[in-house]
């Protein structure tokens, strides 16, 4: 038995859109000529998509789980077309997942060498990882960007490439800093801005402060590398966080780098698949960044 995609088109737009009447115009069908297709789709299918309260529709479990299927198959059928017609143009799309509390400075610093190419359209989203691996293995995404190492067994596919290694300083404003004064006598002294206790990065920091005795007073615990080079700008404490994050606030003199925690990093990785036609703007970047460290792009 073989799935009526047009039958399913009707019930994607139907249950998008909640009203029957306004679809069928939309549509630029009759009203009884789409609930003849969403019947058939039902019939087909076994059970009933839409429960009827007055004049509303609404899903079904059956319906609920039928629609997000259609959304990953709609999704993935404007994604062919968009490609075909860019390669068509001469255009190469690349379409990039990142963590949502990845260095803004970092992504920008991968993306760098095609962003003003003509023949390159670059396409950024934000997720959680496991919202975005779920997009890369249903190939919406070429490539994920993130400072956080998925879990991989032998039936996994994934392909992770670390693009490169930070070190983590300890920065802020000079008015905060003491010459002489060591970064555990600073931590312990100032208020602290850390990244949340989920991060690899806090996992180190408070290793180092159980080491050397220190009880810092957290001003703020955020996973967002956006809003901790903020509260670093603004002055509401030490940050604990790579340089990258806050390398044009180190260049202009506004923040100061104190110091670098010894043995504490923190690795950008590029995670992709094995593509059977892999994408020529990722392979260009990927081979880029390998030759030059982070900051010299």
């Amino acid at each position: 038995m073989r799935l009526n995609y047009n039958h399913l088109r009707y019930f994607w737009a139907v249950a998008h859109n909640g009203n029957l009447t306004r679809t069928a115009e939309q549509l630029h069908v009759s009203q009884s000529a789409l609930s003849l297709q969403i019947r058939k789709l039902e019939q087909q299918l076994g059970h009933d998509l839409f429960e009827r309260r007055g004049k509303q529709l609404l899903l079904t479990e059956a319906g609920r789980l039928t629609l997000s299927h259609a959304d990953v198959i709609f999704a993935s059928g404007a994604e062919l077309l968009s490609q075909i017609q860019g390669q068509a143009q001469g255009v190469t799309m690349l379409r990039v997942g990142v963590m949502s509390t990845l260095s803004r400075n970092f992504q920008a610093e991968f993306l760098q060498p095609i962003l003003r190419r003509p023949d390159a359209r670059v396409t950024v989203r934000s997720g959680d990882l496991a919202n975005l691996l779920e997009q890369l293995e249903a190939h919406r995404l070429d490539v994920i960007l993130t400072n956080t190492s998925p879990q991989r067994d032998a039936a996994t596919p994934w392909i992770v490439q670390t693009l490169a290694t930070q070190p983590i300083s300890l920065v802020g404003h000079a008015a905060r800093h003491r010459d002489g004064e060591s970064l555990a006598e600073t931590v312990g002294r100032e208020p602290v801005v850390a990244p949340t206790l989920e991060t690899t990065i806090r996992g180190g920091f408070d290793a180092f402060c159980e080491q050397h005795g220190v009880a810092p007073n957290f001003a703020a615990e955020v996973d967002d590398m956006a809003l901790l080079r903020l509260l670093a700008r603004r002055d509401q404490g030490v940050a604990i966080t790579p340089a990258i994050v806050v390398q044009d606030e180190l260049r202009s003199g506004e923040l100061k780098e104190f110091g670098q925690f010894e043995e504490l990093q923190e690795s950008f990785t590029a995670i992709t698949l094995s593509r059977r036609f892999p994408n020529p703007l990722l392979a260009e970047l990927l081979e880029a960044f390998s030759h030059n460290p982070i900051g010299q792009h």
